[in-house]
């Protein structure tokens, strides 16, 4: 990116006031389609979408939903999971990973995840499998893809399916296969700030399953494959026209603002690079990332989001407490210490600004600031 001087002030952790320039003209013809013909709900505009995000990964199947949480409950009630049924997944995920198996009546089973890339660990897995192990679900994190091969011979050994939270993956690829296609079915979030993006809430579920995916369409609207005939107690969540405009947009462009996101990850590197105090991020061999966000490990963590906050600096923690330490999972019954590699990342995490927009000069400032953050100004004579 261009090397235009920018104030310190002021730097976001996410920034779409750029992607949204690109696509303004593209997005403004759109809507003014869909509010002409009214086909709010439904309609060409979702079709479309579907089938140019069912291309863009290698799936057979996308339907589209109301947001990424409904999409990994809608692929969890899809493939028959329901109460009583035991789901693994990671311990550091956001917290709607979790939540999708509650709202199916299922058990949330966290384990721990690898020291190197923080992702859901195959060896913890296998070893969390009982009797009642129907599903896994790999977590995609920060815009990398989990190691889902090492968890299908787990998964078919116990009958499970692996169902896939995409939610920070769009574009990502493992051993030249995209993220969301790796499984059973994914579920994936097109909330704002994720590299795809809608305008509000968004998500789908992605299969190469026909008849799961079918399924997903008729519990998404209320359990109904045709009006007045409900087969199922379903929910109402369905991708509107109005999101499906901006995605469709937007997703033209997704290669290229992937790409911008690598180089900006690659520019992080080399300006942090020999820092003893930082744990830099590694991309996994096969991996292909995406870098939906830059998550560095530091000491004293809050102290220095503290003072980068303060600077102007827009970073954040995904995400400061892991699932099996909320309020909402102490019924689970896990402790502290029960999950020590998710447990102390979670102390030591900090996302910087990523964005595909994000200029050098931004990159610059923010490594000099987390620097005097982490040294002091005398530190770095």
């Amino acid at each position: 990116m261009s090397t235009i001087p920018v104030a310190v002030q002021q730097i976001p952790l996410v920034d779409l006031k750029a992607q949204q320039r690109e696509i303004q003209d593209v997005v403004d013809a759109g809507l003014a389609e869909i509010f002409e013909s009214t086909a709010f709900i439904g309609g060409k505009a979702v079709t479309e979408f579907e089938n140019a995000y069912a291309g863009f990964l290698g799936a057979k199947h996308c339907v589209g939903v109301g947001n990424g949480t409904d999409a990994l409950e809608l692929a969890l009630r899809a493939s028959g999971i329901g109460a009583g049924d035991e789901v693994i997944l990671p311990a550091n995920t956001f917290i709607a990973t979790a939540e999708a198996v509650s709202r199916v009546g299922a058990i949330v089973v966290p384990v721990d995840v690898d020291p190197l890339y923080l992702l859901i660990d195959p060896m913890a897995v296998a070893q969390a499998v009982t009797a009642r192990t129907r599903a896994i679900m790999p977590v995609h994190l920060f815009g990398q893809t989990a190691f889902v091969e090492e968890l299908d011979p787990i998964a078919a050994a116990c009958g499970a399916v692996i169902i896939e939270d995409a939610a920070q993956s769009q574009g990502a690829k493992r051993f030249g296969r995209s993220a969301g296609t790796l499984g059973h079915a994914a579920g994936t979030s097109f909330y704002p700030g994720k590299n795809l993006g809608a305008a509000g809430d968004a998500g789908a579920v992605l299969s190469n399953d026909e008849e799961l995916s079918e399924r997903v369409r008729m519990l998404s609207a209320h359990g109904s494959r045709e009006k007045y005939r409900h087969e199922a107690v379903g929910v109402n969540s369905r991708l509107d026209a109005v999101q499906a405009v901006v995605l469709n947009a937007k997703l033209a462009h997704l290669t290229a603002w992937n790409e911008l996101r690598r180089q900006a990850a690659t520019r992080y590197g080399q300006l942090l690079e020999g820092d003893s105090a930082i744990t830099l991020p590694l991309q996994a061999e096969g991996n292909a990332d995406v870098w939906h966000l830059y998550v560095v490990r530091v000491p004293q963590r809050d102290r220095v989001l503290e003072e980068l906050n303060a600077e102007g600096i827009g970073a954040g923690i995904h995400y400061p407490t892991p699932v099996h330490l909320t309020e909402a999972f102490a019924h689970l019954g896990y402790g502290r210490g029960s999950f020590p590699v998710a447990e102390r990342a979670a102390q030591q995490i900090l996302s910087l600004p990523m964005y595909p927009h994000i200029f050098a000069s931004q990159q610059e400032s923010v490594v000099r600031l987390l620097r005097t953050a982490l040294h002091g100004k005398e530190g770095l004579r």
